[in-house]
C-alpha cells in the first residue's frame, strides 16, 4: 500500500517526499514480518509457518501499471509486470509444488489483489500448474466511488476525487485491468475495475475482503477530515451513509470481513488478532475461510458450522464495535474511549437517543459495550 501519483507534478513531489514508494533503491536489506506475515504463533495463528513472501510497493500505480520509462514519461510504471516476474521467480524457489497461493496486500495493494489474482491464477496455468489454487485477500483495498461531502479541484491523490485520480491515473501508467472486468465497460471507463464492487462479480479466484465501514482514506479522498473540531451534523449523516453504502456493496461477497472503527489497514498490524465481528476474530474468519475452501473442493457440502466467514457489523456509527482499534486524538495523541470520541465528534446523545427513542443513559451504555 501507499496510495499513488497520477501526473508528472505529483509523481515529481511524491519522488522528493517518499522516495520508497518510487524508487527500491534506499529500501532497508531486512525487514520484520508483523501481523499476517509474523513468524510468531501468537500473532499469526493460522499462516506463522508459511512461506511468505513480502513485495514492497514502488510503482505508485496500483499495481496496474505496464510501462517502461520512454522519451514522453520518465517514471516507469510496472506494477503488474512486477508481480509477474517475482511469480516467475518464486516457481524455482517451490511454488511448483504449493497447493495454495494467497496474494493478499492492504491499501493500494488491497485493489493490487483484485487487480492481479485473476492473472496470477492464467499466469501459473499458462505455465503448466494447474494444481495451484489462487485465492485473493484484499484488506483496505475495497473504495466506493461515491460523491464526495465537498467537491475539490483534482490537485493530488488526497484532494481528488476516486474516480478522476484513477482516470487520469490509468491514462498516465498505463494501466491493466483483467480482460472479463474491461468488458462489462465502454471503452475508456475501464477505471470502473479499481472500485472493488464492481471488479468482485468478474472475478473467478476466491477472495476474501476485509473493509473498515469508515475507512480513513476513503472519508479522506471523500473530504471528511476528522481534525478534532466538533464534526458537523452533515458531515455526521455523510459518514454514517458510508457505513451504510458499504455494507450494501459487501452483502453478496461471500467471504468478508467488515467492522464498524474508523481505521486504515490491518492484516500486518500486530493487533489485526484483537479485532471482532459478531464474536469472530479476523485470523479465525480467514482458517473458516480456508476451510470451507478446502471442503467445498471435497465434496460441496454446506458451510462450516460456527465457522462463519460473512461477517459484517450492523451497528450503524465509527466505533460502535467495542473491539474496535483505539482512538486517538489527532492533536494530543491521547487515547479516547467510544463516548469520548463520539462527544468530541459532536454526537448529540440527547438527540440521538430521542431518535432511537431510548433514554440517554441506556444509549450511553449500550455505545460503551458496543450493541
Amino acid at each position: 500500500g501507499g496510495w499513488y501519483c497520477f501526473n508528472r507534478e505529483n509523481c515529481d513531489t511524491r519522488y522528493d517526499t517518499m522516495r520508497r514508494l518510487m524508487s527500491s533503491r534506499e529500501w532497508p536489506a531486512t525487514r520484520v514480518g508483523t501481523g499476517i506475515l509474523s513468524s510468531q504463533p501468537e500473532e499469526n495463528p493460522h499462516w506463522w509457518n508459511a512461506n511468505m513472501v513480502f513485495i514492497p510497493y514502488c510503482s505508485s500505480d496500483v499495481w496496474s501499471g505496464a510501462s517502461s520509462k520512454s522519451e514522453k514519461n520518465e517514471y516507469a510504471f510496472m506494477g503488474a509486470l512486477i508481480i509477474q516476474e517475482v511469480i516467475k521467480e518464486l516457481v524455482g524457489k517451490g511454488l511448483s509444488t504449493a497447493k495454495v497461493l494467497l496474494l493478499a496486500g492492504s491499501s493500494a495493494g488491497g485493489t493490487g489483489v483484485l487487480l492481479n489474482v485473476d492473472r496470477v491464477a492464467e499466469q501459473l496455468e499458462d505455465m503448466g500448474y494447474q494444481g495451484i489454487q489462487v485465492r485473493g485477500l484484499a484488506d483496505s483495498g475495497w473504495f466506493l466511488d461515491n460523491k464526495q461531502y465537498r467537491r475539490t479541484d483534482c490537485i493530488d491523490t488526497i484532494t481528488c476525487a476516486p474516480t478522476e485520480a484513477i482516470r487520469r491515473g490509468i491514462r498516465y501508467w498505463n494501466g491493466i485491468v483483467p480482460e472479463r472486468c474491461k468488458l462489462q465497460f465502454k471503452e475508456g471507463e475501464e477505471w470502473n475495475c479499481f472500485f472493488g464492487y464492481k471488479i468482485y462479480p468478474t472475478l473467478r479466484c476466491p477472495v476474501f475482503v476485509v473493509q473498515w465501514l469508515f475507512d480513513e482514506a476513503q472519508l479522506t479522498v471523500d473530504n471528511v477530515h476528522l481534525t478534532g473540531q466538533p464534526v458537523q451534523e452533515g458531515q455526521w449523516l455523510y459518514i454514517q451513509n458510508l457505513g451504510r453504502e458499504l455494507r450494501n456493496t459487501l452483502k453478496d461477497v461471500t467471504a468478508s470481513f467488515a467492522p464498524a472503527c474508523l481505521s486504515h489497514e490491518i492484516i500486518t498490524r500486530n493487533h489485526w488478532t484483537d479485532i471482532q465481528v459478531k464474536g469472530t476474530s479476523l485470523p479465525r474468519a480467514l482458517h473458516c475461510w480456508d476451510r470451507s475452501l478446502h471442503e467445498s473442493n471435497k465434496n460441496g457440502k454446506a458451510p462450516l458450522k460456527g465457522c462463519p466467514i460473512h461477517l459484517i457489523d450492523s451497528c450503524p456509527w465509527p466505533h460502535c464495535n467495542p473491539s474496535c482499534p483505539t482512538i486517538r486524538d489527532q492533536f494530543t495523541g491521547q487515547e479516547m474511549n467510544v463516548i469520548q470520541f463520539l462527544m468530541h465528534m459532536g454526537f448529540d446523545v440527547q438527540k440521538m437517543a430521542q431518535q432511537q427513542g431510548l433514554e440517554p443513559s441506556k444509549l450511553l451504555g449500550m455505545l460503551s459495550s458496543g450493541n
